[in-house]
């Protein structure tokens, strides 16, 4: 059949239609989820047998250690995370941000509405760790190739093509990835085909390999390796590492596509290169220093280091769009001060570029190359935060299971107790990296959560010291009327945290200019629990009286606020917000007392902090020309 005859089907038959659709987004998640698991196997096996920790390359070791591969990319990522934790969306959205937000609010002691958002904080800044780390790591890995290919090449001179792939990247993001990612799902498609049939050739040879899905395998090796065999669960660790990403993209592509692409290309092309190295390593025990380079034949060699990094890059993309997306969500709940967020792109609201965290992940791979050297050295550090952040989202999901889900106790413990044993058992094995770089990790991510802990807290501090000094607005409207100041044509937008209030900046105006605008909006802007809110709910208008009208503008956690464009919406009799509005803000100077509610090192370290966030011009896109500004100190 012809493809213009194929098209034409496709126009007449709608189940046709939707059939390519779902091909096309299918392949579009290959780029964008399965980059980051879909390069483990550049370093996960060479881990196990080459690594600080690595075990004999013996025939009973090699069908051990892919027999644990099967079993976790089964259990934690077939079963966990496609069977359970997909289902787990906050209207659509996922990642551990979002899911934090789902339970919160079934938690009805004030401990646990603590306990839970503190979780998922941390786990959220392990996943900014994780950010710095696979850039690194999987360009190092397959840049690394060049040294089978040409072993004259110098490990410097790997580092330094490894820094100039690196710097490409971070210096392309400002252009945004909406043309550039419509290649991504082709390129992985191709690498997953490579290496599933690299993988097949030497299977051919070894066939017996297949024999590492029987799961005694796995136990035999434990008992054959005693504690080492228990510590080789941090190399295996890798092969999932990519799991949280799964979950993190929901919203973008869905369940359903996620879990096709994982089934019909990821799961086969993993697992037939991952028994293809065990098979090259049962012909060549010599040869575990890169046995996914080493199994290649000589003339695809270098064709397959190009292929690698194109692989690398991809997978390092998403987890630097993810990274951008995470600090979206902070700021919208409260975790993080305003950023400079840019679009890249007018048609899809979720490409977005935040140049402070770009240039921060940029340092810190640069760094991390310079001081690692080596995708060894660098998988040293890799896990830990991965492992933590899986822990945080199955005592979540018990949570939602238990409280939200209605699942008895006993199948909410069944269910979510399997994965925790493994979680915590991979994390065990990773705890023992600690001293050969796993700090490095936890230390980003202990610096990350105290930020945004201490914004949270000194934003409360903040709110709570200016709510000493409000009127509320209806008795500040009466006091008003007994001596009325001159009302001027137009309307005056008072941005307020507090709706209940007398903005500060309203009543500075009053005292200082002598004036009143026919029209005051007092806008509160709120963020849901909910991922995006649709414009047609953005703004609840309340009339007040004598020219007073209160608004509520809500936007979702992943939603980027747009003041001009909500109140341009707004249709109410008598309110007219299209022409002559000008923006009062007050503009907050925050100085650091000792008073009581933050330690005085943490008020210093928010007043930074606060100097340093963007202003709330450009984070609610209000038109400068139209905002004044009022100035007001508070101490925290």
């Amino acid at each position: 059949m012809s493809a213009t005859s194929t098209e034409h089907q496709a126009v007449q038959n709608p189940a046709v239609s939707r059939g390519w659709q779902f091909s096309l987004l299918s392949l579009t998640v290959l780029g964008v989820v399965y980059g980051d698991i879909g390069t483990s196997p550049l370093y996960s096996v060479r881990e196990c047998f080459h690594g600080q920790h690595a075990i004999a390359v013996l025939p009973e070791n090699v069908l051990g250690v892919l027999s644990l591969i099967f079993w976790a990319l089964v259990i934690v990522i077939s079963v966990k995370y496609l069977v359970f934790i997909l289902r787990a969306d906050n209207r659509g959205e996922g990642g551990i941000l979002a899911l934090a937000a789902l339970v919160t609010p079934v938690r009805a002691a004030a401990t646990r509405r603590g306990i839970v958002p503190a979780l998922g904080l941390f786990g959220a800044a392990l996943l900014y760790a994780d950010g710095m780390i696979t850039p690194a790591i999987s360009v190092l890995s397959a840049v690394e190739g060049l040294t089978i290919a040409i072993p004259s090449l110098s490990q410097p001179v790997i580092e330094g093509i490894a820094i100039a792939v690196l710097l490409g990247l971070f210096l392309l993001q400002s252009r945004g990835t909406a043309g550039v990612g419509r290649l991504f799902g082709p390129i992985i498609l191709v690498w997953f085909v490579a290496i599933a049939a690299i993988g097949i050739w030497w299977i051919a040879r070894e066939p017996a390999v297949f024999r590492a899905v029987n799961p005694l395998y796995a136990i035999e090796s434990f008992q054959h390796n005693g504690w080492r065999g228990f510590l080789i669960l941090g190399a295996v660790f890798l092969v999932v590492t990519g799991g949280e990403a799964l979950y993190a993209d929901i919203g973008h592509f869905g369940a359903q596509p996620i879990r096709a692409a994982w089934f019909a290309v990821v799961l086969p092309g993993l697992l037939l290169n991952y028994f293809g190295q065990g098979a090259f390593l049962l012909a060549n025990p010599a040869k575990a220093d890169h046995p996914f380079y080493h199994m290649a034949p000589e003339w695809a060699l270098l064709p397959l280091v190009v292929l690698a990094t194109a692989a690398a890059v991809i997978a390092s993309q998403a987890i630097i769009t993810g990274s951008f997306s995470l600090t979206l969500q902070a700021i919208q709940l409260g975790y993080c001060p305003r950023m400079t967020i840019e679009h890249t792109s007018s048609e899809q609201k979720g490409q977005i570029f935040v140049p402070g965290v770009n240039w921060l992940l940029m340092l810190a791979c640069i760094g991390l190359v310079f001081g690692f050297g080596s995708s060894s050295n660098l998988a040293a550090a890799y896990g830990v935060a991965i492992t933590i952040t899986m822990v945080i989202t199955t005592v979540l999901f018990f949570v939602l299971v238990k409280d939200r889900w209605k699942w008895s106790l006993p199948l909410a413990i069944g269910v979510s107790g399997v994965f925790l044993v493994i979680d915590v058992s991979f994390f065990g094995a990773n705890a023992l990296k600690l001293a050969h770089g796993g700090w490095f990790p936890l230390v980003v991510a202990s610096a990350v959560y105290m930020l945004m802990a201490t914004w949270r807290r000194g934003r409360r501090l903040v709110t709570e010291r200016l709510r000493r000094r409000l009127i509320p607005l209806e008795l500040y409207i009466a006091e008003l009327l007994t001596k009325p100041p001159v009302r001027v044509p137009g309307v005056a937008v008072f941005m307020a945290s507090n709706p209940i209030g007398t903005p500060l900046a309203l009543r500075h105006n009053v005292i200082h200019n002598k004036i009143l605008h026919q029209t005051v909006v007092v806008v509160t802007v709120e963020t849901a629990e909910t991922p995006h809110v649709l414009d047609s709910g953005r703004a609840t208008i309340e009339e007040i009286g004598e020219g007073f009208w209160r608004i509520f503008v809500t936007y979702g956690f992943m939603d980027q606020p747009d003041i001009p464009r909500a109140l341009a919406g707004v249709q109410h009799p008598g309110l007219d917000l299209s022409s002559n509005v000008s923006y009062f803000l007050g503009r907050e100077t925050i100085l650091a007392a000792d008073n009581p509610g933050m330690a005085l090192w943490r008020e210093r370290l928010f007043v930074w902090m606060s100097r340093n966030a963007q202003t709330a011009t450009h984070f609610f896109q209000l038109p400068p020309e139209q905002v004044i500004e009022v100035g007001v100190q508070v101490e925290v």
